[in-house]
């Protein structure tokens, strides 16, 4: 079985870059583990009388974006590191932009939203205290996710501005051709089929099985 994704931060990823891929992963399997603990919480809220709106969306956040998260933010940065790719970099930083926004939202917990973040919780310690102490627990998740999110975003970019990067760059590499380079190909394409890339396989091998025709043939 050929998998999804490869990824080896030893034998891929330069040795000055390493630190960080790594904890971009670890970042990413936080968020991972924050939206099942939320799960779990919007569940005991659903049980104490929260309704089943919140329930519901949470699944979807576990369900969608654990995967999207990763193809769409993390595969680009690593690729971004791997292959020194201006062009992965903006990538990175367009979706994590909108990770780190929906981050502060699940912090804040609107109700209805599918988060236990600090206004649901709150606001339910008047209802039931033990529920709310359980739901405080994927509050304080989405605030660690949160604050580490914003963090590694201007960590990376003040990484990227001090190396000469630029959107000019991202630019000047998409004009040269270097987005063909093969990783630069297979990043993007990761990213655009978000969970679904195991699709991608046969779509690859029609195009390069695509017979060639002259035009005596035709």
């Amino acid at each position: 079985m050929i998998p999804c994704f490869y990824q080896d931060f030893d034998e891929e990823i330069p040795e000055q870059h390493r630190t960080m891929c790594k904890r971009l992963y670890h970042l990413w399997i936080l968020h991972a583990i924050t939206l099942a603990v939320n799960l779990v919480g919007c569940f005991v809220w659903m049980l104490g009388g929260g309704g089943v709106t919140n329930f519901g969306m949470a699944i979807i956040w576990l369900i969608l974006f654990t995967p999207c998260s990763y193809v769409c933010w993390f595969r680009p940065i690593y690729k971004a590191f791997k292959t020194d790719s201006s062009f992965n970099f903006m990538a990175f930083f367009f979706v994590f932009m909108a990770q780190v926004g929906i981050s502060i939202i699940q912090c804040i917990g609107i109700p209805g939203w599918g988060n236990c973040g600090w206004l649901a919780t709150i606001s339910f310690f008047s209802y039931n205290l033990w529920i709310a102490l359980l739901m405080l627990i994927p509050t304080l998740f989405f605030t660690a996710t949160a604050t580490l999110s914003f963090i590694a975003l201007t960590k990376v970019h003040n990484f990227y501005r001090g190396s000469g990067g630029s959107i000019g760059k991202a630019q000047e590499e998409w004009t040269t051709g270097a987005w063909k380079n093969p990783h630069v190909q297979q990043a993007a394409q990761q990213a655009a089929m978000g969970a679904a890339t195991g699709a991608m396989m046969p779509d690859q091998q029609y195009s390069s099985n695509t017979p060639q025709y002259n035009d005596n043939q035709m």
